[in-house]
This record gives structure tokens, C-alpha cells and sequence, in this order.
């Protein structure tokens, strides 16, 4: 498979003011993306454009609609808005393309284009070349931008996305709840109080701020995961029944129960997994996960009758396996389920496509509405998943794994160091210079022996890549949450 110049795993992203996150570069993606995805000769192209809350975004969404009109597209401006949310809009405006802006669970300063397909999905490999091969071929000119042109306001639309997340739960009232909600100064800033708001609960928002450069800062779902012990001092002094937080562009969600327990994606797939296949509505009768899933969920799909299908990390892969699923099955009335630990959740009807974050919490709050007689602790605690770590660390070059001699020779090891391994995986990441490795064991090890050995890999992957010594290696204790500190001694 031919590797792309600009596009990754989920769109092309960079830091602002370089490249290729610069309005000379983005202009061009435009006016390439205009030609490449216009499907139908002699009938203008319509394009939606929606974008996070990141100070850069009104100029790159600028360059990329000037782009686009100069390819002959029209254009219209969703403003701030979750991805989800644009790329429902796509499919209910019958447009050609959606484009979101944003670079999701990221540092303000970095930013990102993705483009959605008609059906609200990510772009094929074959679209992506397209529109990289155009990209190469323009000059590097472009023209004085219009601080005006960013596409045709559409403020309307905005309730159309709300009045769609409504209607899935249909009756639902949560009054009967206090939560706190964080919209890490992103997407979800506004979008997110609404629904609970008009859904009856008790809210307290926190991190609603859009001034462009707190998205994501010690805010959010990534920063639940990593520091849980932040939100859950705010959630026990709010005196509230738990607390929901989303990422920069809202599609990943985290929850939070009474007990200031962490309830992340695996714990969310196993309790619709588990409701859809009681009601009979669970597409296929299978839950679609990556390989980075705690291994606890293929026992708990056993236990519970229903089948567990693992594809490779990277939420386009898991989407492609549900749609697979639809094809091969009469989906009337059913849900096709998959996502990521990370809270990236899709549950994939006709008109949904890719994972809501707000949509899953409603989901999952509707739940725990029928069974008034447990909290969310209760709910969350039929599944006991197994010690994981995610480590994740810089790295100034990515050689193929396989030809590092010594690090090849320090996994083999592993099984030796961890004899209660239950599963590991060691990758790049797709989208950012990192490293990215997991392993989980079973009770036999504590998550800080675990993390000793992660910790130990980083330190070596770091050498053998000629990355500066201090660059940056984070331990994450998925199953708990936190931070794991780097050991005295390995």
C-alpha cells in the first residue's frame, strides 16, 4: 500500500505556522479537495465546514473555503461544532464532503484537516492519494484571503445536530441527577450543557471556555485518564452523581461514577454490548473493538453469549468491520457497536456513522435510567478488567521495529519478565512522532510492576531512534487511571 505525503490515520495535522499547517498549504488541500471529491460533472460541489475552538481555526478554515470556492464548491460554515456533529450534518445536508477542523485531544497549538466522505465517514486511501496527487501539481501561489470567507453561516444547523442527539432517547429524564460535565474548552463547549440541559439534569459545566488556546488544557477525557484524581476532588465537592468529559472535537468520552471511578471505553462497550444483546438490537450479535481492548472484554463477551471481533488500532478500521456487519445483516432496528478504550465510541445506524461522544453518554445514561436501583459504580462493575498500561514516548525518527536488533531481543523477553501477560502491542503511532506500547498482565502483577517494564522499552526505543535524552515518556494506567512515575530502578 502506497504511504501518503500528508494525510495519517486521521486526517493531516501539524503544528500552526508550519508545515503543513500553514494557509498556503491548507488553501491548496482545499482547492484539492474541491476537484478531487466532486463526484457528479456539471453540478456544483458542497462542501460543510465545522472546526474546535482552537485560536487558529477561523484562518485555516479561511484558507481551506477559499480553497474550495476557487475549486468551484459552495460552501457552508457549521462554526464551531464536535466532529460527530459535522459529520452528521454532512450525510443530513446531502453534501458532497464534510471538513472538520480541529486536531481532537491535542495541545492548542497543533491543528488538523479531516475530510468527511457523503456518508459522514473518513476518506478511502485511493480519495486521499487523489487529492494529495492535485495538491502536488498547484503552485505554491494562493491569493490574499477574505477574512469574511468562511463559507455560507449556518447557524441553524446547530439545532438540527442537537434535535438528532435528543430523539435517540426519546423520553429520557435525568432530574434525577447531578452531573458534572467537563467540555474541555472544545467543541462541546456549548453543545454538550444543551442536551443535558434540555434532558432535565442538574448540571455543573466546567473547562466551557473557547477563547482558542485552553482546549485541552488540564481539561477533558485525556486529562481524566491520565490525573482522575482532579475531577473527582470537583465531583465529591459538587456533591454530584457522576461526571462526563469529552475531548477537543467531542467524539471520545470518559465517564466518571459516584465513587470516582474511572469508566472509560472498554467499560462502556461492555455495558451496551451487553444491553443491545439482551434486546436483541446489537448488529451481528458482535462488538467491534481494537486490539488495545483489555483483555477482560473477551470474557465478558463469552460470559455474556455475544462475539468480540478485535481489528487494529485505529477507530476507521473498527468502523469498516461495521459496516461489514451491516452489509452481511438486516440492520433495521439494530446498532452496530464498536470503539476505543479511549471513549471513541460508534454506534452506527443508517444516519450515524462515525462515535458521538455526547450521543454515547446519553446512551449510557439512558441505561442506568432504567434501572433506578443502581449507580453508575454498580452498573460499571460487572466488568473487572485486567491490569493495562499504555506507555507513549517521543521518538526524532521512526526506523522499522523489526530491524532494531535489541529491541526485537528485549520483547522476546517479556513473556519471561511478566509471567502473567495476558496481551501486548508495540507500534508507532499514526498520526504524531511517538512510540506507543501496551501491555497488560493478570493479578499475578501489580500495574507498577507493569509499568516498570514499559518504562524500560521507552527508555530503549528513545536510544536506539537518537531521541535527546528527557524527551517526553508517559505511563498510563488505563485500568485505574494516572500517571505511572518512572521507577527508581527497572
Amino acid at each position: 500500500m502506497t504511504k501518503n505525503k500528508y494525510f495519517g490515520t486521521d486526517g493531516i495535522r501539524g503544528k500552526f505556522g508550519q508545515d503543513p499547517m500553514t494557509t498556503d498549504f491548507v488553501y491548496r488541500l482545499g482547492v484539492a479537495a474541491g476537484r478531487a471529491l466532486k463526484t457528479k460533472e456539471g453540478e456544483q460541489a458542497l462542501f460543510v465546514i465545522g472546526r474546535d475552538t482552537r485560536v487558529s481555526g477561523p484562518i485555516l478554515q479561511t484558507a481551506l473555503a477559499t480553497g474550495l470556492r476557487e475549486s468551484g464548491a459552495r460552501v457552508l460554515d457549521l462554526g464551531i461544532l464536535p466532529t460527530p456533529g459535522i459529520a452528521y450534518l454532512t450525510r443530513y445536508m446531502g453534501a458532497t464532503a464534510g471538513a472538520v477542523i480541529s486536531a481532537s485531544h491535542n495541545p492548542a497549538a497543533e491543528n488538523g484537516i479531516k475530510f468527511l466522505n457523503a456518508e459522514g465517514m473518513k476518506l478511502t486511501p485511493e480519495q486521499e492519494e487523489a487529492i494529495e496527487a492535485i495538491i502536488d501539481s498547484l503552485p505554491d501561489e494562493m491569493p490574499d484571503l477574505d477574512g469574511e470567507c468562511l463559507g455560507e453561516a449556518s447557524p441553524k444547523l446547530f439545532e438540527v445536530y442537537l434535535q438528532d442527539i435528543l430523539a435517540t432517547v426519546p423520553g429520557l429524564d435525568l432530574s434525577h441527577l447531578r452531573i458534572l460535565l467537563d467540555c474541555s474548552n472544545g467543541a462541546a463547549h456549548k453543545a454538550a450543557p444543551e442536551v443535558f440541559g434540555r434532558l432535565g439534569a442538574d448540571l455543573v459545566a466546567i473547562n466551557t471556555e473557547c477563547d482558542g488556546v485552553k482546549i485541552n488544557l488540564h481539561a477533558g477525557s485525556e486529562n481524566l485518564r491520565s490525573r482522575p484524581e482532579e475531577l473527582a476532588k470537583v465531583l465529591k465537592a459538587e456533591k454530584a452523581d457522576l461526571a462526563i468529559a469529552f475531548d477537543g472535537d467531542a467524539d471520545r468520552v470518559i465517564m466518571m461514577d459516584e465513587k470516582g471511578n474511572l469508566i472509560d471505553g472498554d467499560h462502556m462497550l461492555a455495558l451496551l454490548a451487553d444491553e443491545l444483546h439482551r434486546q436483541g438490537r446489537l448488529l451481528g450479535d458482535t462488538m467491534v473493538t481494537t486490539v488495545m481492548a483489555n483483555g477482560a472484554l473477551k470474557e465478558f463477551a463469552r460470559e455474556k453469549g455475544f462475539n468480540l471481533l478485535l481489528t487494529p488500532v485505529g477507530d476507521k478500521y473498527v468502523s469498516e468491520e461495521l459496516m461489514n456487519l451491516a452489509q452481511k445483516e438486516e440492520g433495521k432496528g439494530k446498532l452496530g457497536l464498536g470503539g476505543e478504550q479511549s471513549g471513541h465510541i460508534i454506534l452506527l445506524d443508517e444516519e450515524h456513522r462515525t462515535g458521538d461522544g455526547i450521543r454515547t453518554a446519553v446512551f449510557i445514561l439512558k441505561m442506568l435510567a432504567q434501572m433506578p436501583e443502581l449507580s453508575l459504580s454498580a452498573l460499571a462493575g460487572s466488568i473487572q478488567k485486567y491490569n493495562q498500561v499504555v506507555a507513549s514516548c517521543d521518538v526524532s525518527s521512526k526506523p522499522d521495529l523489526q530491524s532494531l536488533t535489541a529491541f526485537q531481543e528485549r520483547l522476546k523477553l517479556l513473556q519471561t519478565d511478566l509471567p502473567g501477560l495476558v496481551q501486548w502491542n508495540s507500534r508507532y503511532s499514526g498520526t504524531e512522532p511517538k512510540y506507543r506500547l501496551m501491555l497488560e498482565a493478570d493479578t499475578r502483577h501489580s500495574a507498577g510492576e507493569v509499568a516498570s517494564i514499559a518504562w524500560e522499552i521507552c527508555d530503549l526505543i528513545q536510544s536506539l531512534t537518537n531521541t535527546p535524552k528527557g524527551a517526553k515518556i508517559e505511563v498510563l494506567n488505563v485500568t485505574q487511571g494516572g500517571l505511572m512515575p518512572r521507577p527508581e530502578k527497572y
